[in-house]
């Protein structure tokens, strides 16, 4: 297997690695902005009180999207699986 074709599958796989843990901590993000500004608007500054809504938004993402999250973990996985024959006999430098 060309150093290319590896190079590629491991962007590939840094792209994967991205999407899936971007989309809990988009809404983490946006949750802890909404909660941070209601306390900055009504000067209530108490640090545990956006711990619970962050957390009810990721496990509800991750529910959501768990199925999806997996399949493509899943179907990268056996690509490269199935990949180890190739790179095992790629001649050496």
């Amino acid at each position: 297997m060309a150093g290319i074709e590896l190079g590629r599958l491991w962007m590939e796989a840094m792209a994967l690695a991205i999407l899936l843990s971007g989309l809990p901590l988009l809404v983490s993000l946006g949750i802890g902005l909404g909660v941070g500004l209601l306390q900055a608007l009504t000067q209530v500054q108490e640090p545990t009180l956006v711990f619970v809504p962050k957390l009810v938004g990721v496990v509800s993402v991750l529910v959501v999207l768990g199925a999806w999250m997996g399949g493509e973990t899943l179907r990268f996985t056996l690509r490269i699986w199935a990949l180890i024959p190739q790179i095992s006999q790629a001649p050496g430098p």
